[in-house]
C-alpha cells in the first residue's frame, strides 16, 4: 500500500518542469531564500541547545552547592523548612529567616535529611521521594544519584550526596522555570528566524533583480539583433565581469556571421555574373541550331562546317561551364564538414598532382626538384591545391616551354612549394589581385578559365595555416610560391626527384 508521499520520480519530475517554467531571477531568490533558511534553522537549533546545556549545568551546580552546604553542617538544617541554604553560609541561626529562601530567588529548591536507614531526619511540609537511589547513597550504598522526580505536577531535578557518619541529603530543584525559559527562548528564535527568512527573501528577490539586469540587456540586445537582421551592430560590452565577457563572445560569433554573410552574398552575385556569359552564349548557339532545325529555308546560311564549328563552341562552353560550376562549389564549401587532417608527405601529393597535369598539357615538360615533406592535412584538397597551381603554370607556358616544380623543408617547421613557368608572366599591377575569385588581368580575358583556381589555391592554403604569394620568374614567366606548416622532417628520408 502506498504511503501519502509523493514518488522520487514525480518529485524530480515537478522540480524540472519548474526549473524549465521558472525565471532565473525566481530561482535564484528561491535558493537564496532557502540557503538562509537553512542557516537560519541551524543557528536556532544551536543556539537553543547552547542554552539548554548552559541551564542545564546552572541546574547542576546549584544541587551540588546546596546538597554540599547541607552536607557540611547537617545539625544546623535539621529543624530548618525545606528550602535551599544561602551560598554565601547564612549562619547557624534559627530555622527562620537565617536559613529560610524564597521560591522567587532559588528557582523552587527543596531539601531533606535522611537517617543511616534512609528514613526521613525531621518533618518537611513538601516532603522528597525516597527513592531506590536515594536509600542506597543513605545506606553508604553509593557515593551520589541524580534523578528526576515529580512533585505535585512539577518535574525536579533531584541529587541525593552522602553525610559524614551515616545518612544522607536530598536536594531538588523546579525545571519549571528553566522550561518557561527555554520555551520563550525557542519563540524568539522561531520568530526571529520567520522574520530573517523573509528579509533575505526580499533581499534574495533585489539582488537577483540587480545582479541580473546585463543579463537581460544582454538578452535584450541579442533579440533585437535577431529581429533587425543587423549583424554589424555591436553588443555593449563594458567591464570585465563574465556578462562582459559573453558579451564580447557574441560579438565575435555576429562579427563572424556577419563576415560570412558577406562572403556568402559576394559569392552569389560574382557566381551570378560569371554564370551569365557562359549561359548567355550556349543560349544563342542553341537558338540559333534550334532556328536552323526548325526552318529548313535557312539552312544554306548555317553550311556544315560552321555548323560542326559551333557545335564544338557548345562542348567547349559546357566543359567551361562545369569547370566553373565545380570550382564554385568548392570554393562555397569553406569551412563545411571535408575530410579529416591526416599526416602525409607533401611530395607524394605533388606528384600525383604532375601526373594528371602531365596528361592535360602534353605539350609542356615538367622538371621536379621534390624532396619528402611531411605536413598534416586533408589530401584531397592540399591535391586540388597544387593542381591549381600547376594547371596554371601549363596554361600560360608556351608549347615546348618547361614548369619547373620544387619542394624544400626551409627552417624548423615551414615547408616550400614552388611552381615557375615560362610563361609572358604577370603584369605588376595585377599581382596583387590575382588570387581574388573571379579576378582576371586584362592579357587574361580571352584564354578559357573562371579566375578562381587561384582563389581556391589561396583558401586551401590559408586552411592548412600557410600562405602563397606570386611574383615574377627569371628571365620570364612567374613563380607562384606556397609556404606551409609541416612535421619535423625524418632524418633517413631522400630526395623523391
Amino acid at each position: 500500500m502506498r504511503g501519502p508521499w509523493p514518488r522520487p520520480g514525480a518529485a524530480r519530475r515537478a522540480s524540472a518542469r519548474w526549473r524549465r517554467r521558472g525565471t532565473l531571477r525566481s530561482r535564484l531568490a528561491v535558493l537564496v531564500t532557502g540557503a538562509v533558511a537553512v542557516a537560519v534553522l541551524g543557528f536556532a537549533l544551536v543556539s537553543w541547545a547552547s542554552v539548554h546545556v548552559i541551564i542545564d549545568r546552572q541546574l547542576e551546580s546549584q544541587l551540588v552547592t546546596s546538597a554540599q552546604t547541607i552536607a557540611g553542617r547537617p545539625d544546623q538544617w535539621r529543624s530548618a523548612p525545606a528550602r535551599p541554604p544561602q551560598e554565601d553560609g547564612g549562619g547557624a541561626g534559627g530555622a527562620g529567616g537565617e536559613h529560610g529562601h524564597g521560591h522567587g530567588h532559588d528557582l523552587g529548591t527543596r531539601w531533606q535529611l535522611l537517617t543511616a536507614k534512609a528514613e526521613v531526619d525531621g518533618e518537611s511540609s513538601d516532603p522528597l521521594p525516597v527513592t531506590a537511589g536515594a536509600r542506597a547513597v543513605a545506606e553508604g550504598r553509593s557515593e551520589r544519584v541524580e534523578e528526576q522526580v515529580v512533585l505535585a505536577g512539577d518535574a525536579y531535578r533531584m541529587m541525593t550526596v552522602p553525610l559524614e557518619g551515616g545518612g544522607a541529603v536530598q536536594v531538588a530543584v523546579s525545571e519549571h522555570f528553566t522550561g518557561r525559559i527555554l520555551t520563550a527562548f525557542a519563540l524568539l528564535l522561531l520568530f526571529g528566524g520567520a522574520l530573517g527568512v523573509a528579509a533575505a527573501a526580499l533581499l534574495g528577490w533585489a539582488v537577483a533583480r540587480a545582479g541580473l539586469t546585463p543579463v537581460r540587456e544582454l538578452t535584450e540586445a541579442v533579440e533585437e539583433v535577431a529581429v533587425t537582421m543587423d549583424l554589424g551592430r555591436p553588443i555593449p560590452a563594458a567591464g570585465y565581469d563574465e556578462i562582459a565577457r559573453l558579451a564580447r563572445s557574441v560579438n565575435t560569433m555576429l562579427a563572424a556571421l556577419d563576415t560570412a554573410r558577406r562572403a556568402q552574398r559576394m559569392l552569389v552575385e560574382d557566381a551570378g555574373h560569371e554564370l551569365r556569359t557562359p549561359l548567355t552564349s550556349i543560349r544563342t548557339n542553341i537558338e540559333l541550331l534550334l532556328a536552323v532545325e526548325r526552318r529548313p529555308e535557312l539552312a544554306h546560311r548555317l553550311p556544315p562546317e560552321e555548323r560542326a564549328q559551333l557545335l564544338c563552341d557548345l562542348d567547349a562552353q559546357i566543359v567551361e561551364l562545369t569547370t566553373l560550376t565545380a570550382e564554385l562549389v568548392e570554393l562555397a564549401r569553406e569551412e563545411a564538414a571535408r575530410e579529416a587532417p591526416e599526416p602525409l608527405d607533401l611530395a607524394e601529393v605533388v606528384e600525383t598532382a604532375i601526373a594528371r597535369v602531365r596528361i592535360r598539357a602534353p605539350a609542356v615538360s615538367f622538371r621536379t626538384d621534390l624532396w619528402p615533406v611531411q605536413v598534416e592535412g586533408r589530401p584531397g584538397e592540399l591535391e586540388r591545391m597544387v593542381l591549381n597551381v600547376l594547371d596554371n603554370a601549363a596554361k600560360w607556358s608556351p608549347p615546348g616551354g618547361e614548369v619547373h616544380t620544387r619542394l624544400r623543408a626551409e627552417g624548423p617547421g615551414l615547408g616550400v612549394l614552388t611552381v615557375a613557368d615560362g610563361g609572358p608572366g604577370i603584369d605588376p599591377g595585377d599581382l596583387p589581385h590575382v588570387f581574388d575569385r573571379f579576378y582576371r588581368a586584362p592579357a587574361a580575358r580571352g584564354t578559357p578559365g573562371s579566375g578562381l583556381g587561384l582563389a581556391i589555391v589561396a583558401q586551401t592554403t590559408a586552411q592548412h595555416g600557410g600562405t602563397v604569394t606570386a611574383g615574377p620568374n627569371s628571365p620570364n614567366g612567374t613563380v607562384v610560391t606556397v609556404h606551409l606548416p609541416c612535421l619535423p622532417p625524418h632524418p633517413d628520408l631522400l630526395p623523391v626527384s
